[in-house]
C-alpha cells in the first residue's frame, strides 16, 4: 500500500501534538538524571529549530511537508513496518486489514507517460462497465489525467458506493476513444481465490490464502467445507500460503484452530512493556484434527503465514514443503494520533510455540551505510517440536521438504518488466471472445510463432549471466591493466557470448509460454484462472500431493530423524 515507507500529507496539526508533548516533558523533567530528561531535551530541541526556521529561513516553508521529512526519517531508522498513516491514507490501511474498499475494482499503472487499467477484478463495478485490462485512460469526470499521478488517480476512482464517474478511456481492444459511466461500489477481494480437489482419485483438497484479512478464517473453512461437500472422504489438504504477505494474528490463530483443539497455546507476544506481551490460544472446537496437512511456503511468505506455518510445524500437525519463508517475527499496533492520523508501531516479537522467535533481520543494528543484515547463524538456537524434531529461530520457517522452483528465465523476466506479455495478452484478448478452461488452455505453435514475430519488433534488453560473467572479467582486466594485451581474445569472447533474442527464445521456450498463457488466462478468467493454470506446472503443488498420498512418508516427516 502507498503508505507503507512513505509519510504522506504530514501537517500542522501533528506538529502541534508534538510540540504540547516537548513541553509537558520538559516542564517536568528538571535534571539529567530524570528518565524523561533526554527525551524532552530533544523534543525541545526540535521545537525551537521549527520556531527558528519558520521566523527567519529566507524563504516561506511548508510545516506539513517540513514536519513528514523529519518524521520519515525518524522511522527510517527502525524497522520498515513502523509506518505513519496519515488522514489521507486510512482508507488503505483499511483496505490492509479487511481487503473491502470502495471504488471501481481496477489497479492502476504507468508506462512513461500513459496511465492505464493493468488490473480489472471479477465482478467489480469496472469489468460490469465493460472495461479491460489495458484500457488507456484519458480523462476521470472531465479531468484530464495528464501529469496525475497513480495516487492521484486512486483518489479519484475511489468513492461513496452508489456513486457514478465517468471516466473517459482508449478501448484496449478497439482502440477507440470512449467513455464509461461507472458506478462505484464495495470491492472486496477474497482472501481465499482458489479452492480445487486434486490428485490421481480427486481427494486431495488444496485452498490457496493470499492475505490474512478479517474474515479469512471463515472464508478458509467455507471453501474446505464446498470441497468435502463434493468429496467427503477427503484423504488430504494442501494450504498454500505462498506469497502470502501476513496480517492478522487473530485470524492467524483461527486457521491454527482448523486443526488443533481448543485452548492450545498458538504464538505468544513478548515487548518493552508488559501490556505487549500476549499469548494467544485457540478458542473453538477443531475442523479436523486428523487429515493430513502440508502447507506451501516460499520467501514471500511472512508475518502471518509464518505464525500458522511455525507453530503447526511446532506442534507437529503439518508438513511444511517449499523455500524458507521471510522471517517477520515482529508484531504491530496501532495508535491514534489525533486528527485522523495513526502511528503503526513494532512493539514486540512473537514466538512459536517452540519458544523460537523467527524473525530474520536484525534492525537493531544497522551497518554504516545504514543497511540492516540478517541474524548471523552462529545467533541462531535450536528448539524441539512437540515430536523432538529440531527447529531453528532467526530465519524464517525452513521447509520440512525443500522444493525449489527453477523460476523465471533472464529472457522471460525482461519481457515480463517491459509488459511484452500484458499487451501481447492485450491483443489477444481483442482478438478471441473466448478461450477454453484455464488447465486446458495451451497456444498452438502457429500461435506462439505470431507471438515471436511480434515480440520481434519491441524492445526487450537484457544480459545472460554469460555476459554478465564476461563484463566482470573484463571489469578485473581493466583494473589490472592487462585488458590492452588481451583485447582480441576479448573481442572474440564478446562476439560468442552475444546473444541472439530469437535463438534465446526458442531455448526458453517453455518458461515464456508458460508466462505468456497465463497471463493471457488472466484476460477470461481473473486471478481464479491464474491459479487453476499454474497447477499445470507447480513442482511443489505436486510434491506436496504426493506427500499425502503416501501416507508412511508423511508420517515419516513428523517423527525425529534418527
Amino acid at each position: 500500500m502507498s503508505f507503507l515507507r512513505k509519510l504522506k500529507n504530514g501537517n500542522g496539526f501533528f506538529l502541534g501534538v508534538g510540540l504540547t508533548s516537548a513541553f509537558f516533558l520538559f516542564t517536568n523533567a528538571k535534571s539529567a538524571n530524570d528518565p524523561f530528561f533526554e527525551i524532552s531535551k530533544n523534543l525541545d530541541i526540535y521545537s525551537n529549530i521549527f520556531k527558528e526556521l519558520n521566523a527567519f529561513y529566507v524563504d516561506p516553508i511548508e510545516p506539513g511537508k517540513l514536519v513528514k521529512t523529519g518524521v520519515d526519517a525518524m522511522l527510517e531508522d527502525l524497522d520498515p513496518y513502523t509506518n505513519f498513516v496519515t488522514e489521507a491514507d486510512i482508507e488503505e490501511y483499511q483496505f490492509m486489514m479487511t481487503g473491502k474498499y470502495s471504488g471501481i475494482g481496477a489497479n492502476v499503472q504507468r508506462k512513461g507517460d500513459v496511465l492505464y487499467l493493468a488490473d480489472v477484478f471479477e465482478g467489480s463495478p469496472a469489468q460490469k462497465a465493460g472495461m479491460h485490462p489495458g484500457d488507456i485512460l484519458i480523462s476521470i469526470d472531465n479531468q484530464s489525467v495528464k501529469g496525475k499521478s497513480v495516487d492521484d488517480l486512486s483518489v479519484l476512482l475511489k468513492g461513496t458506493p452508489g456513486t457514478s464517474i465517468n471516466i473517459k478511456i482508449i478501448d484496449a481492444y478497439t482502440q477507440n476513444e470512449v467513455t464509461k459511466v461507472v458506478t462505484r461500489g464495495e470491492v472486496e477481494v477474497a482472501a481465499v481465490p482458489f479452492a480445487a480437489l486434486l490428485g490421481t482419485d480427486k481427494n486431495i483438497a488444496m485452498v490457496k490464502l493470499s492475505q490474512f484479512t478479517q474474515g479469512c478464517a471463515r472464508q478458509l473453512k467455507d471453501a474446505i467445507d464446498s470441497l468435502q461437500k463434493v468429496q467427503p472422504n477427503l484423504k488430504g489438504l494442501v494450504l498454500d500460503l505462498r506469497n502470502n504477505p501476513g496480517g492478522l494474528v487473530e485470524e492467524a490463530v483461527k486457521i491454527v484452530n482448523l486443526f488443533i483443539n481448543k485452548d492450545q497455546l498458538v504464538v505468544n507476544t513478548k515487548g518493552k512493556i508488559p501490556d505487549m506481551d500476549k499469548e494467544y490460544k485457540t478458542a473453538d472446537l477443531p475442523w479436523n484434527m486428523e487429515i493430513p496437512l502440508a502447507i506451501l511456503v516460499n520467501k514471500s511468505s511472512a508475518s502471518a503465514s509464518e505464525i500458522v506455518s511455525g507453530s503447526l510445524q511446532d506442534m507437529d500437525r503439518a508438513v511444511i514443503l517449499g523455500e524458507r519463508s521471510y522471517g517477520k517475527g515482529l508484531v504491530q499496533v496501532v495508535r491514534n494520533l489525533g486528527f485522523n492520523a495513526k502511528l503503526k508501531l513494532t512493539v514486540a516479537k512473537y514466538y512459536t510455540p517452540s519458544g523460537r522467535c523467527i524473525q530474520a533481520i536484525d534492525y537493531s543494528h544497522r551497518n554504516a551505510d545504514k543497511s540492516v543484515s540478517r541474524f548471523a547463524d552462529s545467533l541462531k538456537k535450536s528448539y524441539k517440536t512437540f515430536n523432538g524434531r529440531t527447529v531453528l529461530s532467526l530465519g524464517g520457517i525452513d521447509p520440512d521438504i525443500k522444493v525449489h522452483n527453477d523460476g523465471m528465465a533472464k529472457i522471460t523476466s525482461s519481457m515480463l518488466t517491459k509488459n511484452i506479455f500484458f499487451d501481447y495478452a492485450t491483443e489477444y484478448a481483442g482478438k478471441h471472445p473466448t478461450i477454453t478452461d484455464p488447465s486446458n488452455f495451451s497456444l498452438t505453435d502457429a500461435e506462439f510463432q505470431d507471438f515471436m514475430k511480434w515480440a520481434e519488433k519491441k524492445e526487450y534488453g537484457y544480459q545472460t549471466d554469460a555476459e554478465v560473467a564476461f563484463d566482470s572479467l573484463k571489469s578485473v582486466a581493466m583494473r589490472e591493466k592487462s585488458y590492452d594485451e588481451t583485447r582480441k581474445e576479448f573481442d572474440a569472447l564478446k562476439s560468442k557470448l552475444s546473444h541472439d533474442k530469437k535463438q534465446d527464445l526458442m531455448k526458453n521456450k517453455d518458461n515464456v509460454k508458460e508466462t505468456l498463457e497465463n497471463e493471457i488466462v488472466s484476460r477470461y478468467y481473473f486471478s481464479k484462472g491464474r491459479a487453476a493454470y499454474s497447477l499445470k506446472h507447480d513442482i511443489e503443488m505436486d510434491k506436496a500431493i504426493s506427500i499425502l498420498q503416501n501416507t508412511a512418508e508423511y508420517n515419516s516427516l513428523l517423527k525425529p530423524k534418527k
